[in-house]
């Protein structure tokens, strides 16, 4: 099994377990339903052949959702209930292996914290590898599964698609940044797992106008290969881990490492305990309090007030 494929199931574990784990999310400040969705490109997005047809499955005894097979990307908005006198945006990339995605814990959870915050934000619905069409085959009578199709390694493209729908996403935020109260020189670029991944793509692209200005990567970065070079201008990133964390432990360590090599500002936050996945769940441990201090940290960037 490949390391994205080890990344899928991972994260589909991660998915499957007790209620009492997870975190009780911020109370909705508005019924997801009644969110803005707004496509990411304005047509077609280019390089999509697959028609497959997307699909959410609850995971079984939680309050948990992944979604697969996603062709159209999306962003759904979520704007504080008070205004945004910090004009700070946050786009959100859950995590999934690229071939599902968390949308409730490191989606939709994460951008209601930010909105009762005060803080703009945007959770990435992006493209994904496809999986096959029945859901028994993803979670086999509600247990995460073990090596199947699914797990086959992913097509070459799809960490490309994925990437190249972040920068859309960010020059979508951008282009109404007047009508959403936004500056267009705060825009915080933050994923999860393979929403990570995607989040260090947008960092290190090569044009620096489509980049974000600051970036949170959440136990993940670039994937598979040699550490990619890290080009002069890098935005000044945050950096969370767990220590015990198998899957991208490692790997966000040298990212760090490589950032800081090319004085690019990081900071990395080392957990002691949480595995792969902490994301909006109690572990007992101080991986909990992973996002207050990705809030502080943005507060040392003034990105949390006018």
């Amino acid at each position: 099994m490949n390391r994205l494929s080890a990344l899928a199931v991972g994260l589909i574990s991660a998915l499957v377990v007790s209620a009492a784990l997870a975190q009780t999310p911020p109370a909705p400040e508005q019924p997801l339903a009644s969110r803005q969705v707004l496509p990411v490109w304005p047509g077609k997005p280019p390089g999509t052949q697959s028609a497959l047809k997307e699909s959410t499955i609850q995971v079984p005894n939680t309050n948990l959702h992944i979604l697969r097979n996603v062709t159209l990307p999306t962003l759904t908005v979520f704007l504080p209930k008070a205004g945004n006198p910090s004009k700070t945006a946050v786009i959100i990339a859950p995590g999934g292996g690229f071939r599902v995605l968390a949308i409730d814990q490191e989606g939709y959870w994460v951008a209601d914290w930010f909105a009762q915050h005060g803080i703009a934000a945007f959770v990435l619905k992006y493209r994904l590898a496809p999986t096959p069409q029945s859901d028994e085959e993803i979670l086999p009578g509600g247990r995460a599964p073990m090596p199947n199709p699914m797990l086959t390694p992913l097509p070459p493209d799809a960490q490309l698609n994925a990437v190249a729908d972040g920068l859309q996403a960010i020059k979508l935020v951008r282009s109404n940044a007047a009508k959403w109260g936004i500056a267009p020189d705060r825009v915080l670029f933050m994923g999860f797992s393979a929403g990570a991944a995607l989040t260090a793509g947008t960092m290190l692209a090569e044009n620096q106008a489509e980049r974000p200005n600051y970036a949170g990567v959440i136990y993940g970065g670039p994937i598979g290969g040699p550490m990619p070079s890290i080009p002069a201008n890098t935005p000044p990133a945050f950096l969370a881990v767990a220590g015990d964390d198998p899957l991208a432990g490692a790997a966000e360590i040298k990212f760090f490492e490589a950032l800081r090599e090319a004085k690019a500002s990081p900071e990395l936050h080392v957990y002691r305990s949480g595995q792969h996945g902490f994301s909006m769940q109690l572990r007992n441990g101080t991986s909990d309090h992973w996002i207050d201090e990705l809030y502080w940290w943005m507060t040392s960037y003034g990105l949390t007030r006018p």
